[in-house]
């Protein structure tokens, strides 16, 4: 006769998983209070997940360190002295150049150099677009950028709480089962409720523009780019054989098992951010 598991078992990762959310949530707020922490802080971002992309595609690579470190300079560079437009390019061709320096170069196989190509753009253009929405100033209001950021962080690190907790109380059926074996149904469907109902609160306490079908709009098009995002880096872990990216943040793993969430949402929020400026809505 089998064991039959104590259902509490379950829940014994909850205390931990959640108090580093929210020392997440924090140092991210903290972070861009003023501007240039924000650069900083994004070049940090690029550096520690550069790390771990090369772990899980390039795991030899020797010089992973100083790879790491030049790449967080060069987004500082373009940060400091490129426009947006100039920013996508140079950095587009940097992704390029670095996907053809490991194919090439390096000699390695077509899917890891494919992969370092994913994982450069994910450095540089997606999490650079926080500090972009940092710069953003609505009607001369120098600490709007600041709210829009505490919007986007506090949504979609919530948004990855609720899908959690709900997945832990109510889920059963697997929606993603050969690639996140963890997430349910009734955790995705649950968690997305959840921050169409905390979209609204923020949106109401924190941007210039929107009413109750705006916001709930935005609260459902980021938990659902939250959760893809999500479900793609667990695919990418799958296919390279990594359980977690790190070891950076206690219950979670490494700085990507837990950001992955902004890889869509940070550069959509942005442009959504330019579309309404120049549409005036």
């Amino acid at each position: 006769m089998s064991e039959v598991s104590n259902p509490k078992d379950k829940f014994a990762d909850v205390p931990v998983r959640v108090r580093s959310w929210g020392y997440i949530v924090l140092v991210l707020a903290i972070a861009f209070v003023p501007q240039i922490t924000s650069w900083l802080f994004v070049c940090w971002l690029t550096f520690q997940g550069m790390r771990e992309f090369m772990k899980m595609f390039v795991p030899n690579f020797s010089l992973a360190l100083p790879f790491a470190i030049v790449l967080a300079l060069l987004q500082l560079i373009l940060l400091t002295y490129c426009s947006y437009s100039g920013y996508l390019f140079w950095a587009t061709l940097l992704c390029l150049g670095i996907g053809l320096f490991f194919w090439l170069g390096q000699k390695t196989a077509m899917g890891a150099a494919i992969g370092m190509t994913f994982g450069t753009a994910a450095c540089l253009l997606a999490f650079s677009q926080l500090a972009f929405v940092r710069a953003v100033e609505i009607h001369q209001n120098e600490w709007m950028g600041l709210r829009l950021v505490a919007y986007i962080i506090v949504l979609t690190e919530l948004n990855d709480v609720f899908q959690y907790l709900m997945g832990k109380f109510f889920g059963k059926r697997k929606i993603v089962p050969r690639i996140s074996p963890n997430k349910t149904v009734a955790g995705c469907i649950g968690g997305i409720g959840l921050t169409v109902m905390l979209s609204n609160i923020l949106g109401y306490l924190l941007l210039p523009f929107g009413d109750f079908i705006r916001f709930s709009l935005l609260g459902l098009l980021f938990g659902v780019l939250g959760f893809c995002g999500d479900v793609l880096l667990s695919f990418l872990k799958r296919r390279t054989g990594v359980k977690d990216t790190g070891t950076l943040i206690p219950g979670h793993g490494g700085l990507l098992d837990r950001i992955d969430s902004l890889l869509f949402n940070a550069p959509v929020f942005y442009g959504l951010i330019c579309w309404i400026e120049m549409t005036n809505l």
